[in-house]
C-alpha cells in the first residue's frame, strides 16, 4: 500500500511541471520575446514550486503516518485511496492557479482542495486510532493534540476562501500563517507526544 501511495506521489508531483506552458514565440531567435514570455510564466512557476512544497509536506506526513501503523484494513485502504485520488488531483488546481491567479475562484478551488487533502490526513489518523491500528497503544492526550495539530491547514486553508475574494495575494499568504501556530500550538504538546512525534 505504502508503494502504491508512493507512486501515485511521485506522478501528482511531476504532473505539476505539466501545468507550466513552454512559451510560443513569433521569432524563435528574440531573446527579448523570450524574457517577455518567462515574466509571463512567473505565476506558473510560483504555484508549481508551491504545490510541490505541499504535495511533499504530505508525502513526508504520510510515511510518517504509515510509521506508525502495525496493521492496516479495509477501511483504511479506501480512506487512503479517496486521500490519494485528491493528492492525484491537485495539479489541476494548481494549473488553474498558476494561469489565473488574480482570480479568487482559482485561489478558492486551490485552497479547497488543500483542505480536503489536509482534512484526509485527519480522518486516516482517527480511523487508525480508533480501529488499534498503530504499533502501540496511544494516549488520549497525544491522539487529541495530534489531531489537533493535523486540522491546522484545514482551518487556514479554509479560511483563505472568502479572504480570496478580498485580496488572492493575502489568501495566499494565510496558507503560511498554519506554521507559526503550529510551532506555538507545539508550546502545549504533551511530554508524551515526543515518543510520537
Amino acid at each position: 500500500m505504502l508503494a502504491f501511495s508512493d507512486g501515485l506521489f511521485a506522478i501528482a508531483m511531476t504532473l505539476l511541471v505539466v501545468g507550466i506552458g513552454v512559451p510560443t514565440l513569433t521569432d524563435g531567435g528574440d531573446e527579448g520575446e523570450l524574457l517577455d514570455a518567462y515574466g509571463d510564466l512567473v505565476p506558473e512557476v510560483i504555484s508549481f514550486f508551491i504545490s510541490f512544497a505541499v504535495i511533499g509536506r504530505y508525502w513526508v506526513a504520510h510515511h510518517q503516518f504509515f510509521g506508525f501503523l502495525r496493521a492496516v484494513e479495509y477501511r483504511l485502504i479506501a480512506i487512503n485511496l479517496v486521500y490519494l485520488a485528491l493528492i492525484a488531483f491537485l495539479p489541476f488546481p494548481t494549473g488553474v492557479l498558476g494561469n489565473y491567479f488574480e482570480n479568487p475562484i482559482s485561489v478558492a478551488t486551490y485552497a479547497i482542495a488543500v483542505a480536503l487533502v489536509s482534512g484526509l490526513e485527519v480522518v486516516l489518523f482517527w480511523r487508525a486510532y480508533h480501529a488499534h491500528l498503530l504499533v502501540r497503544e496511544m494516549p488520549e492526550s497525544v491522539y487529541r493534540w495530534g489531531a489537533l495539530a493535523s486540522s491546522l491547514p484545514v482551518v487556514f486553508f479554509v479560511l483563505s476562501v472568502p479572504v480570496a475574494f478580498l485580496s488572492t495575494g493575502v489568501a495566499v499568504v494565510f496558507w503560511f500563517l498554519a506554521a507559526p501556530v503550529q510551532l506555538l500550538l507545539n508550546r502545549f504538546r504533551p511530554a508524551e507526544a515526543a515518543d510520537w512525534f
